[in-house]
């Protein structure tokens, strides 16, 4: 049991697989919490990828709720939140989702949360937080 979502991008080979934290609030957070510290998108190349594994991995304390693989070796159709699809760090798609729709924080207060996480030299300005267009 879990919060599970995996993240992609349209080309659909690698995907992130996050068991806990995978609500739509959370997972927007991440991806605009890479976007404003100016990361490469994922659908770039494999640097996009690292950059949000990270800042997902930093977050939780850990790496061990989060994966990242092939996007058919991951669990896809997973009974909580389906699969993201994003592009230039913004939802575009969703997949194997009909459920629930979780609003559990607002985007603010949720890269608040997440820079909180970040060691120093990953951690955005209150002033690029609170000037963010969201």
């Amino acid at each position: 049991m879990g919060n599970r979502a995996v993240i992609t991008t349209e080309n659909k080979k690698i995907g992130i697989y996050l068991h806990w934290n995978g609500g739509r609030s959370s997972v927007e957070g991440f991806l605009k919490f890479c976007e404003l510290s100016k990361y490469r998108a994922t659908e770039n190349d494999s640097y996009g990828w690292a950059y949000l594994c990270g800042v997902i991995s930093n977050f939780f304390g850990s790496g061990l709720s989060v994966g990242i693989d092939i996007l058919s070796n991951l669990d896809c159709d997973n009974g909580d939140n389906g699969t993201f699809i994003i592009k230039d760090w913004k939802i575009i798609g969703r997949e194997y989702f009909s459920g629930f729709e979780e609003d559990n924080y607002s985007l603010i207060d949720m890269l608040y949360h997440i820079n909180s996480k970040m060691p120093e030299h990953m951690k955005l300005s209150e002033e690029i937080i609170n000037n963010a267009k969201l």
